[in-house]
């Protein structure tokens, strides 16, 4: 089989993406849990606002599931955490505490069948469900158009505006359209901080 970047090369944007910036790759996460907090907090916000929600939340309470639940949600709101994104993560820590959901269970699973049953739990949607698929499981075939950063760069690089569009084009990088994510976000140094924050190490 093809190598991903050899894969990519194949396209010439690409190419000159791979030679502009090396061959990113992907750094999957341990933490499942600790990776979808820090995913709802980034949900329609600016990267700022969400850092410094993380820095308190990490700071005001330990970011397991026991301890979010443990917490008072007066706590959380103290953080920097809306009433919504207080019941999201108390929600996504039930799920976990109940053996819901876990790393282990969802490891052998498809994209597919991880997707619905992270986004069972109220708070999970498809974005951040991809950004798990992409930064905590290392899956190599994902292309989270919903994402503004992808489209950004989709429209940046192509000339493509249209999701459907991008979604088609994009078939051609297959299986390996994760790594092109990586690309989408890259050629905006506002993307590129972005996606720092979502592949840092805890």
């Amino acid at each position: 089989m093809t190598a991903p970047h050899d894969r990519l090369r194949e396209d010439p944007t690409m190419a000159d993406l791979i030679a502009e910036y090396g061959e990113l790759t992907l750094d999957p996460a341990e933490d499942l849990f600790r990776r979808l907090v820090v995913s709802i907090l980034r949900q329609q916000v600016s990267m700022a606002s969400a850092a410094a929600t993380r820095e308190r939340l990490f700071e005001a309470v330990e970011v397991t599931p026991s301890g979010v639940l443990a917490a008072e949600k007066e706590t959380l709101r103290e953080a920097g955490l809306s009433r919504q994104k207080t019941d999201y993560v108390r929600n996504v820590a039930e799920a976990f505490a109940d053996d819901r959901l876990s790393r282990s269970a969802l490891e052998g699973e498809s994209d597919e069948a991880i997707r619905e049953q992270l986004t069972a739990v109220t708070g999970v949607g498809e974005w951040t469900a991809n950004m798990q698929l992409l930064f905590t499981f290392g899956r190599e075939d994902v292309f989270p158009v919903g994402d503004l950063g992808v489209r950004k760069g989709m429209t940046r690089l192509y000339g493509i505006e249209d999701r459907a569009a991008m979604v088609e084009y994009a078939e051609r990088w297959a299986p390996y359209r994760s790594y092109a994510t990586l690309y989408c976000w890259r050629v905006e140094e506002d993307i590129a901080a972005s996606v720092g924050e979502v592949v840092e190490s805890e």
